[in-house]
């Protein structure tokens, strides 16, 4: 019995017909309405929160507030799979470099993309060149950058697998660059504008609507960018389980 509620109430979230944030109904509310057992109902809302569609607040004020599945939970979990197979950084980077730059073009083959995509990726563009001189600031507006092409892809399946993967990667390079910068040893100011150039020269030919010249940049400036980073992190596992990327996950 408690499976059928658990499943019924599930359904609903999926659905949209009780949405994010909001409290599912007391416990003597889900009794009448399915007809089971007050240890039914609290083993279902056990196997909710397990699965992370709720979070049972105990207390006179407390009741199950309602998670609904996004990128951000999707993201997080496929990092804490792949970090529980112990899978290193540069694999990672290596199926980022087969599947942003389709994002890329897809980007490129917008017909409204002056309107949408282009203005956006103006302004990180302007805001990471006013950041140039710090290293961790461009590395994050950087990574905005790459987030933003992502985003923009028409397609959901592959937005939100790739944006999965953008924001696990974005967790990685964050954590380098701070370390670089705190050890001296960050990349150059070249190294800073030769990525900023790579991200004009994309802009460029999403604007103009050649996605095949998106791709190919997109493909050229990640494995660049992931050489650099790959130095330092080539035997290191990817972490999906520490602070800074449970807070990254939380933004979706």
């Amino acid at each position: 019995m408690a499976e059928q509620v658990a499943s019924a109430l599930r359904e609903r979230i999926l659905a949209g017909g009780i949405r994010d944030g909001s409290t599912l109904p007391k416990q003597d509310q889900l009794v009448a309405e399915f007809g089971v057992s007050y240890p039914s109902v609290r083993e279902a809302l056990r196997i909710l929160e397990t699965e992370g569609f709720i979070t049972v607040r105990r207390g006179n004020r407390g009741g199950a507030v309602v998670h609904a599945p996004d990128i951000g939970t999707a993201g997080y979990a496929l990092g804490l799979t792949l970090q529980a197979m112990q899978v290193k950084v540069p694999d990672l980077g290596g199926a980022l470099s087969t599947l942003e730059p389709l994002c890329a073009a897809h980007c490129a083959q917008r017909a409204d993309r002056k309107k949408t995509v282009v203005p956006r990726l103006r302004e990180l563009l302007t805001r990471s060149e006013a950041g140039m001189d710090d290293g961790a600031v461009f590395t994050r507006i950087s990574r905005e950058f790459h987030d933003a092409v992502v985003e923009f892809d028409p397609n959901a399946t592959l937005r939100v697998v790739v944006k999965s993967l953008t924001s696990l990667w974005s967790v990685q390079e964050e954590a380098w660059a701070d370390t670089q910068l705190s050890r001296g040893s960050y990349p150059s100011r070249k190294d800073r504008e030769a990525a900023h150039n790579a991200h004009e020269r994309l802009l460029e030919a999403i604007e103009a609507g050649d996605a095949e010249e998106a791709g190919r940049i997109t493909a050229e400036h990640l494995v660049a960018a992931q050489r650099v980073v790959g130095r330092t992190l080539k035997n290191t596992v990817i972490d999906a389980a520490s602070d800074r990327s449970r807070k990254r996950f939380r933004r979706g």
